[in-house]
């Protein structure tokens, strides 16, 4: 009896392939932003407006609010089982209080160095003055005061879950929304309560970590389409906004993208510098993050790919960065809380012909240091803008004059933020003695959905994990599941 058998096809010869850096997120997302600025254009010029928009332009703001849609829908259980689960794993890091002390001072340190700057550019800039603008502009519907800022850390149910109803003709419409910020203390209070309970919690921090693993999954898979997303944001944002909006406040857009780029590229770089690290490889790990950041406008939504970058790029401890980068997604806002309010305070007291003293400087650089944790990463500054300037007694109407462009300039601002909450915990790792200086400093892939699939965690017959903490040279044979759940576990 004879056997037949089949010779495999040479491995390499499977017929024509992209090459690797065609796969790769980073070259996605900037062929996307290409693709979306070319389609934007081609939507303005062709009649598009953000009142009639043609096929096109309803086509791109279609695709790109679906995709916030969808980051979006992810945030509010994100947020909880993230936080819980950090909050837990703080039991398996030494000097947990150290390490959150040292957090929350470097987040105030650089907090400090951002405003500061936007002060200078302010003052040098004169972005304010002879705009060409006339009208004083619309007071905003959302007012920021610190007598509702601390009301609001108190939740009003247990999902910090808020309705508004509008009548429009005669019919009414009812809008829910989640406060994030209340859902961030409600996960402060059960996961330091599920520590103190002890024994007990540990069914339930098992279920929270099953549930952060399938939320993770879940976000994985809409992070994977951020491509798409891009096209139509950035599409609809060229089309509604183009070069006419932005010409009439250019000047606050330049002073606004010059203190982000000061900030991004010159002040995290120093401070990386100075703690011995490599410039570029801080840049190198951070900049998917960054990317998808400034395409979603959502330090939140980019929360997952935030913290994997850390992890697995920059070479913080997965105990420590659970807990620091999902503080950092809620409050660490160099470029919502700092540059953008100080900046946009004394374009307001300027366009109003208002004189600032050093009084009220000062202030701008606390309320940006304290108040971060009231834009609570959720897309826009508005809040945090007028907070700063009812502090300041300035003219809140002057609010209106800039909500033309802050789609625009919400992009850089978001990028920024997200690029800071990455450098803290790597800062704080490195000055604590526990950051993974090897695999800092290891060759980057370009991708940061390889090790999803190539490292895995083998799980022995006991219980117990062979390998917690993934490795470039891990078994394959466990499955990407099970991965995410040793990693929402770990």
């Amino acid at each position: 009896m004879s056997t037949q058998t089949s010779t495999p096809a040479p491995a390499g010869k499977t017929g024509f392939q992209l090459p690797k850096w065609a796969g790769s997120f980073g070259f996605q997302i900037i062929a996307a932003l290409i693709v979306g600025l070319g389609l934007g254009l081609l939507a303005k010029y062709t009649g598009s407006t953000k009142a009639n928009p043609n096929a096109l332009g309803a086509t791109l703001q279609t695709v790109g609010s679906s995709y916030v849609s969808l980051l979006q829908t992810a945030v509010v259980p994100l947020i909880f089982t993230a936080v819980v689960s950090s909050i837990s794993n703080l039991r398996a890091v030494s000097n947990a209080a150290r390490l959150a002390w040292h957090t929350l001072l470097w987040f105030a340190i650089t907090a400090l160095m951002a405003v500061l700057i936007g002060i200078g550019l302010g003052v040098l800039l004169q972005p304010g003055a002879n705009t060409g603008i006339t009208g004083e502009g619309e007071a905003p519907s959302k007012v920021g005061s610190w007598w509702a800022f601390l009301t609001g850390l108190f939740p009003k149910n247990f999902l910090g879950l808020g309705a508004s109803t509008t009548v429009t003709e005669g019919a009414a419409t009812t809008a829910v929304s989640f406060n994030v910020l209340q859902i961030l203390v409600i996960a402060v209070a059960v996961g330091i309560a599920a520590l103190k309970v002890g024994k007990a919690a540990e069914p339930f921090l098992n279920l929270n970590a099953s549930a952060l693993a399938v939320i993770q999954k879940v976000l994985w898979w809409i992070i994977r389409i951020a491509p798409i997303g891009t096209v139509g944001l950035i599409g609809n944002a060229v089309a509604i906004y183009g070069w006419d909006t932005i010409g009439s406040l250019g000047k606050f857009t330049f002073a606004i993208y010059v203190g982000l780029a000061l900030v991004l590229f010159v002040v995290y770089p120093v401070l990386v510098r100075a703690h011995g690290l490599s410039i570029k490889q801080y840049f190198s790990g951070v900049w998917p993050a960054v990317q998808l950041a400034f395409v979603s406008r959502s330090s939140v939504g980019t929360l997952p790919l935030t913290q994997r970058v850390t992890e697995r790029s920059l070479g913080v401890p997965r105990g420590y960065a659970s807990f620091a980068v999902p503080l950092g997604a809620t409050t660490k806002m160099d470029g919502c809380a700092a540059i953008y309010p100080a900046i946009s305070a004394i374009f307001v007291a300027q366009f109003f012909g208002i004189q600032l003293d050093f009084t009220q400087y000062l202030l701008i650089a606390l309320v940006s240091v304290l108040g971060s944790a009231a834009t609570a990463g959720t897309t826009g500054a508005v809040v945090m803008l007028t907070l700063t300037l009812s502090t300041l007694g300035l003219p809140l109407a002057g609010v209106g004059l800039l909500l033309a462009i802050d789609p625009i300039l919400d992009m850089g601002r978001t990028a920024v933020n997200v690029a800071g909450q990455a450098l803290i915990p790597t800062i704080v790792a490195k000055r604590q003695g526990i950051l993974d200086e090897s695999l800092y400093n290891a060759p980057r892939t370009g991708d940061p959905f390889t090790d999803e699939v190539d490292n895995t965690v083998d799980t022995t017959a006991d219980g117990g994990t062979a390998d917690a903490h993934p490795s470039a040279d891990a078994s394959p044979a466990a499955s990407p599941e099970g991965r995410e759940l040793a990693d929402a576990r770990a």
